[in-house]
C-alpha cells in the first residue's frame, strides 16, 4: 500500500488519521509492510525533496529506524531527525549532491537481532554467544530471537535496492548509494558497507553503540568489533565511512571504545577524504542531537566534489 503527503513549505501540518510522517519539505512515499524471503516484513517511507523529477537521477541514503527520521509528532519520544530540512537545506545550497532519503522502519523486538553485525558475533566463544543471547529478563529479552543482520543486509540489498532503483530516478553506482544510522543503526551501517563494498560507496555511523549491549565491564563485544574490522574494512581508495559521537547519557560509554576504532581506520590506510570521526562535548544519545550534527556526515558522503 502507498500513501504519499506533500508539502512545500516550513509550516508543519496538522496529522489526520494516517500515520504517515508530515514534513516540512518535499514528500513522503509509504510502502506498506513490504514482503520479504529473509526478515518480517517491513514499512519503508521514501522521501524525494522539492522539485523531484524523474527525468533527473539521484543519490540514495538509506537510513535505518525509519520511524524516527522525519516527524516527532508520532515518535515513541516525541524527537525526530528532521531528515527533510537538513537535506533539503543541504542541496538548497549545494553543498550535497541531490539526494532522495529512504528511511527503513525497524520491528522494536526485532531491532537488535537485526542491528547486531553477525559475522563478529559468530566468532565468539559458545558460552559467551549464549550468554548475550539471554540477556534481560524472558518477557523483555534484548535478542527476540538469534541475531539475523546478514539477513537483514539481504533485504536491503537483493529486495529494497532493486525496488527502489525500479521505482525511483537513482544513481545506482556506489558512490550515490549511502547507507546510515546511529546507535545500533551505527553498527549496522558499518557493518553493511564491510559486507556489500561493491553496493555501499559510503557509511554514517553516529553515536556507534560499540558495547552492542548496555555494559562495557568484561564486555568480549567491542573487541570482536574491532578484530572483524581490521580485517574486512573496504577499500578507502573509493569508499567513506563516518563516526562520531557525543559524550553525556548512553554516549558517554563510546569515547575510549571509538578511539581504538579509529586506530583501526588509520592502520588500514583511511584518512581525510575517507574517513572522519568527530566528537561532540556534552551531545546527548537522541534524535535531537543526531539532528543538530547530520549535515556533517551529509556533507562528507554526499558532496559534490
Amino acid at each position: 500500500m502507498l500513501l504519499t503527503y506533500l508539502s512545500v513549505g516550513p509550516i508543519r501540518a496538522q496529522h489526520g488519521l494516517s500515520s504517515v510522517p508530515k514534513v516540512d519539505y518535499g514528500r513522503i512515499e509509504r510502502h506498506e509492510n513490504i514482503p520479504s524471503r529473509y526478515i518480517s516484513k517491513r514499512t519503508v517511507d521514501v522521501w524525494l525533496p522539492n522539485g523531484y523529477k524523474p527525468t533527473k537521477k539521484y543519490a540514495v541514503l538509506y537510513m535505518h529506524d525509519g520511524q524516527m527520521l522525519f516527524d516527532a509528532s508520532i515518535t515513541w519520544n516525541k524527537q525526530a531527525w528532521d531528515v527533510e530540512t537538513v537535506v533539503q537545506g543541504l542541496m538548497d545550497s549545494s553543498l550535497i549532491k541531490q539526494t532522495i532519503v529512504v528511511g527503513i522502519h525497524n520491528i522494536s523486538k526485532e531491532r537488535h537481532s537485526d542491528y547486531f553485525p553477525q559475522r563478529p558475533f559468530e566468532g565468539l566463544p559458545a558460552k559467551t554467544k549464549d550468554s548475550i543471547l539471554n540477556l534481560g529478563r524472558e518477557e523483555m529479552r534484548l535478542f527476540s530471537k538469534p541475531i539475523q543482520s546478514n539477513e537483514y543486509l539481504k533485504f536491503i540489498v537483493e529486495e529494497l535496492i532493486p525496488f527502489v532503483n525500479e521505482n525511483y530516478s537513482t544513481h545506482v553506482d556506489p558512490e550515490n548509494t549511502i547507507i546510515g544510522g546511529s546507535s545500533m543503526g551505527g553498527l549496522i551501517s558499518w557493518y553493511a558497507i564491510c559486507e556489500y563494498p561493491e553496493v555501499f560507496g559510503g557509511a554514517a555511523c553516529l553515536s556507534t553503540h560499540w558495547p552492542g549491549i548496555f555494559t562495557v565491564k568484561d564486555n568480549p563485544i567491542p573487541d570482536a568489533f574491532k578484530e572483524y574490522l581490521k580485517s574486512n574494512l573496504p577499500d578507502p581508495k573509493n569508499h567513506k565511512i563516518y563516526f562520531d559521537y557525543g559524550t553525556a547519557t548512553l554516549d558517554a560509554l563510546y569515547p575510549p571504545l571509538q578511539e581504538k576504532i579509529d586506530e583501526i581506520m588509520v592502520l588500514n590506510g583511511y584518512a581525510g577524504r575517507s574517513w572522519k570521526s568527530l566528537r561532540f562535548e556534552g551531545e546527548d544519545h537522541s534524535e535531537k542531537a543526531w539532528s543538530k550534527r547530520l549535515h556533517e556526515p551529509l556533507k562528507f558522503l554526499l558532496s559534490e566534489e
